[in-house]
């Protein structure tokens, strides 16, 4: 019996939708290699195998809010954001490996402490988040998988918003970016049909605009310097209804 319902845990674990691309890209060389190993000993969390974990003990203390970065990329804005709160503090999740490295460079040079990671799926980082714990999460230039039979493969969609209103609390913000016009439809599409989230833009500077606190990504920089536009929504954790 145990062995056949782990058969059908094993099952479902690789029927589980990838939304990720590859791992690794250019080759590390010796002192990347050491980096990373050195930096996942220290900032990567270890999830719980059941549960939720409190943020603060990973970080080892208590920060005035704990922000969420999903696909954190070169890590540039998740540092930029480290460094300019530090009463925050931020976890980041990414699979590519190359991104990590550029992240925990990043961490290095600038001596941030409030900064923790999750080398992998973004969905087991915020499974094991207790509710309402979130004050501001970013999914900023997610792969947008043009073709539409990967669309299945797109982060923002119902059951991930399911995920980030559930850990987000009342009042926190949820900032999404891309570049693809598709992506753009969709994101709005799903977001505004969410009950969770609000539209925060009042006109089109809003949404065209990219907010001061807001640095751009390598990645928006390429895609601009490519002649492709940027668009920066910003939605807000509906409050829960009372209990009662």
């Amino acid at each position: 019996m145990n062995g056949g319902s782990r058969d059908f845990q094993d099952a479902a674990a690789r029927a589980r939708r990838i939304l990720h691309g590859r791992r690794q890209g250019r080759r590390l060389r010796q002192g990347q290699k050491a980096v990373l190993a050195a930096g996942l000993e220290s900032l990567a969390v270890a999830l719980p195998e059941a549960g939720r974990a409190d943020p603060a003990g990973w970080f080892g203390r208590r920060y005035r809010a704990w922000w969420l970065e999903v696909g954190f990329g070169g890590g540039e804005h998740l540092a930029w954001q480290a460094a300019r709160h530090p009463d925050v503090g931020l976890l980041g999740a990414e699979p590519f490996v190359n991104g990590v490295v550029s992240l925990l460079g990043h961490v290095g040079r600038a001596g941030l402490a409030n900064v923790r990671i999750h080398p992998d799926d973004a969905r087991d980082l915020i499974d094991a988040l207790p509710d309402a714990t979130i004050a501001r999460a970013f999914v900023l230039h997610p792969d947008p998988w043009p073709k539409a039979r990967h669309h299945k493969r797109r982060f923002v969609a119902a059951d991930n918003l399911d995920r980030l209103a559930r850990v987000m609390a009342d009042g926190a913000e949820l900032r999404l970016a891309t570049d693809d016009l598709d992506y753009l439809d969709w994101m709005l599409e799903h977001t505004l049909a969410h009950p969770g989230f609000r539209w925060l833009a009042r006109g089109p500077e809003d949404w065209r605009v990219r907010p001061v606190d807001w640095p751009p990504t390598r990645y928006e920089e390429k895609a601009v310097a490519a002649g492709r536009r940027a668009w920066y929504l910003r939605f807000e954790r509906r409050a829960r209804p009372s209990a009662g």
